[in-house]
């Protein structure tokens, strides 16, 4: 896997491409003469994870024939600074699958996320080895199956 990142103003701001050709920007933060016109690095880890273990979650849950009629996934990160330097990595990082839909499988759910972090997510895989990740999980639905 290869992406590259080109330098789009004469501050922070960069556009980054991989083999999807899809262009993601990235910026630093306003405290360092960032100007918001993307989002920050380690905004993009969390969306990373979070859409690694998302994209896991539907195709498990599609073969299940599950009737999802809204996902979404919250990553929520805690930084601990490391001690003599300015890096701050995560420590702890909690995502909260919430889901809608009509005869939604609670076991189904719980399993095709456990699939995922425990067997299928590859940033999970990466990231677990530095900061504990840990889930939870909201279901609306007309019927609910337990």
């Amino acid at each position: 896997m290869k992406v590259e990142l080109v330098r789009v103003n004469d501050a922070f701001h960069f556009e980054g491409t991989g083999s999807s050709e899809v262009k993601v920007h990235t910026d630093g933060s306003p405290e360092i003469g960032g100007v918001g016109a993307g989002v920050r690095p380690m905004e993009l880890l969390l969306m990373g994870l979070a859409s690694c273990s998302a994209i896991d979650v539907v195709l498990i849950l599609k073969k299940q024939k599950q009737d999802i009629t809204d996902f979404r996934v919250t990553a929520d990160g805690d930084r601990v600074e490391e001690e003599g330097t300015k890096r701050s990595p995560f420590r702890n990082i909690h995502l909260t699958f919430k889901f809608a839909g009509n005869d939604l499988d609670e076991k189904k759910i719980d399993r095709a996320i456990a699939l995922s972090m425990e067997k299928y997510c590859s940033a999970t895989a990466q990231l677990e080895a530095l900061a504990t990740i840990t889930h939870s999980v909201e279901i609306e639905s007309a019927v609910l199956k337990s």
